[in-house]
């Protein structure tokens, strides 16, 4: 039986079920190292919140995989050195990873590969974080989608690369001479003073269990009104498995094939089921067309926005990133977002809407903001996202949508709970002037206990008079570019 190692380089797969590289060195019979490289000078360092959500997702793995015989080594520093050096440390015989796909990573990763090969190592690299690889889904050109619709309808009929997921090591074989490994505690990946995550342990459980957990009462509650009530903020109708993707703590696939299974058997609604894999759907997409375009987290996509003038307005951006705009449904999500380090998915859009649209600050200013706060910031949802909301990424939303904040709160929050739960100061107000308190009768505001400027602040802008500003700069934009002469001319 060969003795000498296999490394298993774990970035954003940090579960033992469903990770093929993990499944591969298993199979080979030869002592597994599984690593985890803390690497804060890659591209898509984690953030703040996410390196909270990291600390007890390795905390997890490490657990796991000492019931399964094996130890985590940690390591903080450049990721490929690190495996470089622990490969010669160990006298390793073969390194396995899981493949990543924003571009840096990608050359990062084929720059390594090729260093350990020309040393004599076996180097295997798998999908663990896609249904399809970027390169598999194409359109009649053979080029990359930039339309969300016809990529959802070739990548549902294409259906996940593998039949199954595949089941977790039952063992795994350590080396005789375990490697050093870093105390975890040391990374200092938790905020201690002050400590603004005290709240997120009692709302989210890290790690796979607590994944397979997430999907299983997504499954036996939410999955089954899905498709009418995933709009709706004051209800409990997502998965909430967003957070668990993007660690790796299950995979895109073992999700799929939950929903089919209970879809097949009656147990959710086939609309339900659809759309809930239309949604899951849309990370793909992101991830394809950050694959496919390496500056999507930097620049436009559309190039005519390269010039768009955005407005630098410090007191904007700060009322929006407290939550203290005075559109409700606004601070609503914005405070959702600082209290739980997760906001739902609709709100994200009016918010991101209120910020690009409304203030016409950068939306690069708005997804630095995301990445630093949400626990499941994912390096292609985020860009990609923020460009729909911007209107100038792939199957951007057009220019002149602009969601209004307060009819958007009427209509998904109708009673205002969602409002109340995180804008307590307004918890007393009626349905009907909760969305839109500065047009509530005075004797309404003081029954309710709100003094607008005080106790609640009054809107730092009049949206229609932001929205008129919007569409002038974006028709602007649209009639100089027109106006350019092109390149090939």
């Amino acid at each position: 039986m060969n003795e000498r190692p296999v490394i298993v380089w774990l970035r954003r797969d940090l579960r033992l079920a469903d990770n093929p590289a993990l499944h591969a060195a298993a199979r080979t019979g030869a002592p597994v190292i599984p690593l985890y490289v803390f690497d804060e000078a890659e591209a898509f360092a984690p953030g703040a919140a996410a390196k909270w959500r990291l600390h007890y997702s390795l905390d997890a793995l490490s657990a796991a995989l000492r019931r399964a015989g094996a130890r985590l080594t940690l390591r903080r520093g450049r990721g490929p050195a690190i495996v470089r050096a622990l490969a010669a440390e160990t006298e390793a015989a073969a390194v396995f990873w899981n493949r990543r796909y924003a571009p840096a990573h990608v050359e990062a990763d084929k720059t390594l590969k090729t260093d350990l090969v020309r040393a004599g190592l076996e180097v295997r690299t798998f999908n663990a974080g896609l249904l399809r690889e970027p390169w598999e889904i194409k359109t009649k050109n053979g080029g990359p989608f930039r339309v969300y619709t016809p990529f959802w309808k070739a990548l549902r009929a294409a259906g996940p690369a593998r039949a199954e997921p595949l089941p977790a090591p039952k063992a795994l074989r350590p080396p005789a001479d375990p490697p050093h490994s870093d105390d975890l505690d040391d990374w200092r990946l938790l905020p201690r003073d002050p400590d603004w995550a005290a709240r997120f342990a009692d709302i989210w459980r890290p790690g796979e269990a607590g994944a397979q957990a997430a999907l299983a009462r997504f499954l036996d509650g939410p999955a089954g009104r899905y498709a009418a009530e995933r709009d709706r903020p004051d209800r409990d109708a997502t998965s909430r498995l967003s957070h668990h993707l993007a660690f790796g703590e299950i995979g895109p696939l073992q999700v799929w094939r939950a929903i089919e299974a209970r879809a097949a058997a009656g147990d959710v609604k086939a609309a339900s089921a659809e759309k809930f894999l239309s949604e899951l759907a849309w990370r793909e997409f992101s991830c394809h067309l950050l694959f496919h375009n390496p500056a999507l987290s930097e620049a436009p996509l559309r190039k005519e926005f390269v010039g768009f003038p955005w407005r630098d307005d410090p007191a904007g951006f700060k009322a929006w990133r407290r939550g203290r705009t005075g559109y409700p449904i606004v601070d609503a999500g914005m405070r959702e977002l600082w209290r739980t380090g997760w906001m739902h998915n609709r709100v994200r859009m009016i918010a991101a809407s209120f910020l690009v649209k409304d203030l016409l600050i950068d939306w690069r200013r708005g997804a630095a903001w995301f990445w630093d706060t949400l626990i499941d910031a994912d390096p292609a949802n985020n860009s990609a996202s923020w460009q729909w909301v911007a209107g100038c990424g792939a199957d951007a939303a057009p220019y002149f949508r602009i969601f209004n904040p307060v009819a958007q709160g009427e209509k998904f929050d109708p009673q205002g709970d969602y409002v109340r739960r995180f804008v307590p100061e307004l918890a007393k107000m009626p349905p009907e002037h909760i969305h839109a308190p500065w047009r509530a009768p005075p004797d309404v505001l003081d029954k309710a206990g709100v003094v607008l400027g005080k106790s609640y602040p009054e809107p730092i802008l009049d949206h229609a008079a932001a929205r008129k500003r919007a569409l002038a700069a974006y028709e602007r934009t649209r009639r100089d570019a027109l106006a350019k002469p092109s390149v090939n001319a």
